[in-house]
């Protein structure tokens, strides 16, 4: 799975939107000590998101065991499910982590979402975004699963702007707005590790795009590191061109149990 497929644009997934509840509930009651299959066939066979229909949950776990590797890179993201983690604070991480092989969903966040934002936009249509996902497939190393007519792009282009709803950046129905929003302090933190891990520098976390994805720029992110070093939450330190960030644990396995210790 994972990264031969993570610019794979699938209309399946992002139909199906962001299922946080169901992902929530789903790693919650995930067994280490069964395989992958057989959790995902417990979903599918005992209902166990209590789906109104076999068919959702046929779909919900098919489109977990795409997005997800529970045993691998994704573990701590489980790990807090299974630590009854705050869901407020779980959210912004399951976008992070659904974001590592949902291409589409990340570009969409950071090259569509967040220049709308920088620029002020009052409302935001689903009609909005059909340009932007039409020239998806002029894009090179994007490959699309299927060719989308008029009705699937409607569909995908409906489902992002909803996506962007479930995680409380935009609100409204036909017409979107964007919200205020605001990270959870555990759950920046969370991302400042998950970033440390992938070998990223202080300066490069920083001003990673990925924090676009949370209507961030980078003074933004300076701002809650002083923050949260003023609370001793972190060790954030600027002297010229050297930046020294240090947190409170060694990896995100480690803080993700700390946060529900």
């Amino acid at each position: 799975m994972g990264n031969d497929r993570s610019r794979v644009v699938s209309s399946f997934t992002l139909i199906k939107g962001s299922l946080i509840g169901e992902s929530y509930t789903v790693f919650h009651d995930w067994d280490f000590s069964i395989s992958r299959r057989e959790n995902f066939r417990r979903v599918r066979e005992n209902n166990t998101i209590g789906a109104t229909s076999v068919h959702w949950a046929r779909d919900v776990a098919k489109v977990l065991n795409r997005r997800f590797e529970p045993s691998g890179r994704d573990r701590p993201l489980v790990d807090l499910a299974r630590g009854n983690c705050d869901l407020e604070i779980w959210k912004p991480l399951l976008l992070w982590h659904m974001t590592r092989d949902e291409f589409l969903v990340r570009d969409f966040l950071v090259n569509w979402l967040y220049p709308r934002w920088t620029e002020g936009a009052i409302q935001l249509r689903s009609a909005d975004l059909v340009p932007y996902l039409k020239s998806l497939a002029r894009n090179r190393g994007v490959l699309l699963s299927g060719q989308w007519s008029d009705v699937t792009t409607a569909r995908v282009a409906s489902g992002l702007l909803r996506l962007a709803v479930d995680f409380g950046f935009l609100m409204g129905k036909a017409a979107r707005q964007f919200t205020s929003y605001h990270m959870p302090d555990s759950s920046f933190i969370y991302l400042l590790h998950a970033m440390v891990d992938q070998g990223m520098s202080a300066r490069g976390i920083i001003e990673s795009d990925d924090w676009h994805m949370y209507l961030m720029n980078s003074a933004d992110v300076e701002r809650e590191l002083l923050r949260l070093h003023q609370f001793h939450k972190v060790q954030y330190e600027v002297a010229g061109s050297l930046v020294k960030l240090e947190l409170p644990e060694r990896s995100t396995g480690a803080y993700a149990k700390e946060i529900v210790a």
